[in-house]
C-alpha cells in the first residue's frame, strides 16, 4: 500500500520516465542529419579550394580577418558554458540559477548573431554569394550555421519562458537537456567552420 501511495503522489506523477525519450532520439537523429549536411558543405569547400589553381581566396578578395570571428567564437563558447550551468542547475533544482543561466545563454547567442550581421555588412562591400565559388561557399556555410543559431535561440527562448513559469524541476527537465544538446552541437560545428573558412586560408 505504501508503494502504491508513493507512486501516485503528485510529485511522482509529475516526474519524467527514466531513460531516453522519443524527443531525445528525435533530436539525435536531427543533429546527425544536420552534421552530415555541414560535413558535405565543408568537404565542398576543401574540394574547391584545392582544385583552384592560385590564391585562395581568389584575387580581389582579402584573406579573412580573425578578430571578429574570434570574438564570435568567444561568445558561443561562453554561451555553451552558461548552458552547461543551466543543465546542472535544473538537475539540482536550482530554479533561479536555471533562469539566469538560460537568459545569459540567449544573450550571448544573440551577441553572436549580431556580430555575424556586422561582418556580413563589411563582407558584402567586398564580395557577394554570386561573385565566385568562394563567395558562394562563404555565405552558404556561415549563413546555414547562422540559421541554426537562430533556431537554437528560439528554442532557448521558449525554454526560458517555461523556466520563468516554473515548468522545470529536478524531476522534470528533459526539455532543458534536449535543447542543451542541440546548442552544444551548434557551437561545436562553429569551431569546424572557424578553422575551415577563417583560419585555413591563412595557413
Amino acid at each position: 500500500m505504501t508503494v502504491i501511495t508513493g507512486v501516485t503522489e503528485p510529485e511522482a506523477l509529475a516526474s519524467e520516465p527514466p531513460g531516453r525519450t522519443p524527443a531525445w532520439w528525435g533530436m539525435v537523429l536531427f543533429v546527425a542529419t544536420e552534421a552530415t549536411l555541414f560535413a558535405c558543405l565543408l568537404a565542398s569547400y576543401y574540394y574547391l579550394r584545392f582544385l583552384t589553381v592560385g590564391e585562395w581566396p581568389p584575387p580581389g578578395i582579402k584573406k579573412p580577418e580573425l578578430a571578429k570571428p574570434l570574438g564570435m567564437t568567444a561568445l558561443l563558447l561562453l554561451s555553451s558554458g552558461w548552458m552547461v550551468w543551466a543543465d546542472w542547475a535544473v538537475r539540482h533544482n536550482r530554479k533561479r540559477t536555471l533562469r539566469v543561466t538560460l537568459a545569459f545563454t540567449v544573450l550571448f547567442g544573440a551577441g553572436f548573431l549580431t556580430l555575424q550581421g556586422t561582418e556580413y555588412l563589411t563582407k558584402l562591400e567586398e564580395f557577394t554569394y554570386a561573385t565566385n565559388a568562394y563567395g558562394s561557399l562563404f555565405y552558404v556555410i556561415t549563413g546555414f550555421h547562422g540559421m541554426h543559431v537562430f533556431t537554437g535561440l528560439v528554442m532557448l527562448s521558449f525554454t526560458l519562458v517555461a523556466a520563468l513559469a516554473g515548468k522545470f524541476s529536478h524531476r522534470h527537465h528533459k526539455r532543458v537537456r534536449i535543447v542543451s544538446f542541440y546548442w552544444h552541437f551548434v557551437d561545436g560545428i562553429w569551431l569546424a567552420i572557424l578553422f575551415t573558412v577563417y583560419i585555413s586560408p591563412r595557413l
